[in-house]
């Protein structure tokens, strides 16, 4: 069934469906992946009963058009790179070079962490960020830990060189091999691989000292603040199961408070299948209860310290006793002395590539699996109002973790997790590390030097991690985020209608139309703003497949010096590279910031307040250099 309406009711339609889906990005009240999916039914379903002909009477919105970006070989590379880089990961090939800039010497501890930064800066230029991030967290805390640094002075810092970094070069960041591709989409020569390293490594430049000379001052130390004021630490969530004969059953919450908790929030009572919601005055804590509280790690250290077996079940208690007893300790009662000496604390966050992700704690068995218990779980500044072991895991949890020390250090060799703290031992050199360097790069020479497509280039490369053993096909299949393909897939199918529909065109118009934009400098410079803005709230993905349209458009519309000595649509799309890089102000905007969000202990402010200046400093940078270097 198809029916006849005017042509403006498409562009309009375009345009409500980007507005709503950019809501939806930002609230986070539903998954990514269901925003995508609906935002790509809604289009086929428009496009199927309101076709939008060419002259050839051929419909620009049926599903031919729109599932179109799915099979993007751009997006096929940037899965593809993803692979490569999680064969890095498992070879822990970067973490070998990396390893190298640890020193024993404090005065060159500064130093060499200085250095560490700059190794992610350049390599962030030629894979993608993610994984490196992962990889060199522990390194940047260990040496922070050697010059007396806290480390939310440094893990943004950590996030924003490997953004950085991504800004020099085409595969540096999967933005730019997305603005590219709707280049040539649209009709325009693609970018190449150095085309814009000039001008990316001008403001990496920039950016890097303000890094490392600005940024740490900026961000509050939260290890300070913590030792003053505990309320001021990141709280994990954890439970407490209430057994008969229990301390707790009896007493009775006065003034918002269970006497015996102490500093513990609770944040939610399960009674049976109630659930009872705070304030708590006048409730009484009967057994079989189960309490949901927020504590911060001092404060369940000392709950496990005070009162062993508290926050275990009786399946877990016992698993601790069979510890100590296969230790050589007298069987008997769980005691405090044994408690301590059994089972030390520790940190571990949920990496990007992990097989636990969308798994509970309670499906995973962990103390089965893994022989430690998991205390609480910290998620950024979500609160949590349920059961913490029925909490499907996501990239850059943190897991406040009881175990024995040798199975904290087995944890390490696990590219499930990353331990934040706990015990420190040297890492062993693994045999594929050798292997995996040679594959990543001869692919990335190859497509440097035009031998290879980048598309060719990646995924000839991630089959060869397969084949030489660097990663087997499960640990590659998870690799793929399937939120990045399922976006990517649907912001492409938008901005398919923008510019169909003249979606695209009305948005430039209404941006030539401002008062002051009258030279392509000042264009240039509001564009960058207004992605850079954008780019903080939605994804960087996101950001480019929608304005790249939009700058193409503006491109067509200008009028440049003919004297001038470089393309103004060129331009125009690395306008659109580096300010959809510029995800520095938010954690949301990119992924490298949630995962240093958990071991820098941040909150959304903090990003605000180290990120907006180091936005506005680029955006001066990149004017400067559009008037000197390009000569507008």
């Amino acid at each position: 069934m198809s029916l006849i309406v005017d042509s403006s009711i498409h562009m309009w339609f375009a345009l409500l469906l980007t507005g709503l889906a950019v809501i939806s990005f930002v609230r986070e009240k539903v998954p990514v992946e269901v925003t995508s999916v609906a935002l790509l039914t809604a289009l086929l379903l428009f496009g199927q009963i309101f076709p939008l002909e060419d002259a050839n009477g051929r419909n620009q919105l049926n599903a031919d058009h729109l599932l179109a970006g799915f099979a993007n070989p751009s997006l096929i590379a940037v899965l593809a790179l993803l692979v490569m880089g999680q064969g890095m990961i498992q070879s822990d090939a970067l973490r070998v070079i990396a390893n190298a800039f640890m020193v024993r010497d404090r005065r060159l501890a500064w130093l060499s962490m200085i250095a560490i930064l700059l190794f992610v800066c350049v390599v962030s230029a030629f894979m993608n960020n993610t994984p490196l991030v992962v990889i060199t967290i522990p390194l940047v805390q260990a040496m922070a830990h050697a010059v007396g640094l806290s480390h939310s002075r440094i893990m943004i810092p950590l996030s924003y060189v490997a953004i950085l970094g991504g800004m020099t070069t085409l595969i540096g960041s999967s933005t730019n091999l997305l603005v590219s591709s709707a280049m040539r989409e649209l009709g325009y020569a693609p970018l190449g691989f150095f085309d814009f390293i000039v001008p990316g490594s001008i403001l990496a430049a920039a950016g890097f000292v303000y890094v490392i000379l600005i940024a740490p001052r900026l961000l509050p130390d939260r290890a300070n603040m913590a030792r003053d004021l505990t309320g001021g630490q990141k709280e994990f969530i954890a439970e407490l199961d209430v057994a008969k004969g229990s301390k707790l059953v009896g007493m009775e919450c006065v003034e918002g408070r269970f006497a015996t908790l102490g500093d513990l929030n609770v944040k939610l009572i399960q009674r049976g299948g109630h659930l009872i919601l705070p304030p708590f005055e006048g409730y009484v804590i009967e057994s079989g209860d189960i309490l949901i509280v927020a504590a911060t790690r001092e404060t369940l250290t000392d709950l496990l310290s005070k009162y062993p077996g508290f926050l275990l079940s009786e399946e877990e208690a016992a698993m601790v006793e069979r510890q100590q007893n296969e230790d050589g300790d007298e069987a008997g009662p769980l005691s405090e002395t044994k408690t301590a000496e059994t089972r030390v604390l520790a940190e571990i966050m949920i990496t990007p590539a992990s097989r636990l992700i969308d798994m509970s704690v309670e499906h995973i068995g962990f103390h089965k699996q893994f022989g430690a218990v998991v205390l609480g779980i910290q998620r950024r500044a979500k609160v949590v109002r349920r059961r913490f072991g029925r909490i499907r895991l996501e990239a850059g949890d943190v897991l406040l973790i009881a175990g024995k020390l040798d199975v904290v250090d087995s944890l390490r060799d696990s590219s499930d997790f990353i331990v934040l703290s706990g015990s420190k031992r040297d890492l062993p050199v693994p045999g594929k590390a050798p292997i995996a360097l040679g594959v990543f790069l001869t692919m990335i020479g190859l497509a440097a030097a035009g031998v290879m497509s980048i598309p060719v280039a990646a995924i000839t490369g991630s089959v060869m991690m397969i084949a030489t053993g660097c990663l087997n096909i499960r640990q590659a299949t998870r690799s793929i985020d399937r939120k990045i393909f399922l976006l990517v897939g649907s912001m492409l199918a938008l901005g398919t209608a923008l510019q169909a529909s003249g979606g695209a065109r009305f948005i430039a118009e209404q941006i030539l139309g401002l008062p002051f934009v009258d030279t392509p400098l000042m264009m240039l410079a509001v564009l960058f703003l207004l992605v850079a803005a954008t780019t903080n709230i939605l994804s960087n993905n996101a950001c480019a497949i929608l304005f790249t349209p939009i700058a193409m458009n503006l491109a067509g519309n200008v009028q440049v010096d003919p004297g001038l000595g470089v393309d103004i649509s060129f331009l125009f799309a690395i306008t659109v590279v580096f300010a959809a890089n510029c995800s520095f102000a938010s954690p949301i905007g990119y992924q490298t910031n949630l995962l240093v969000m958990g071991p820098g202990h941040y909150r959304f402010r903090d990003f605000i307040r180290a990120g907006v200046p180091l936005v506005g400093v680029l955006w001066v940078t990149y004017i400067l250099i559009l008037k000197y270097y390009f000569g507008l």
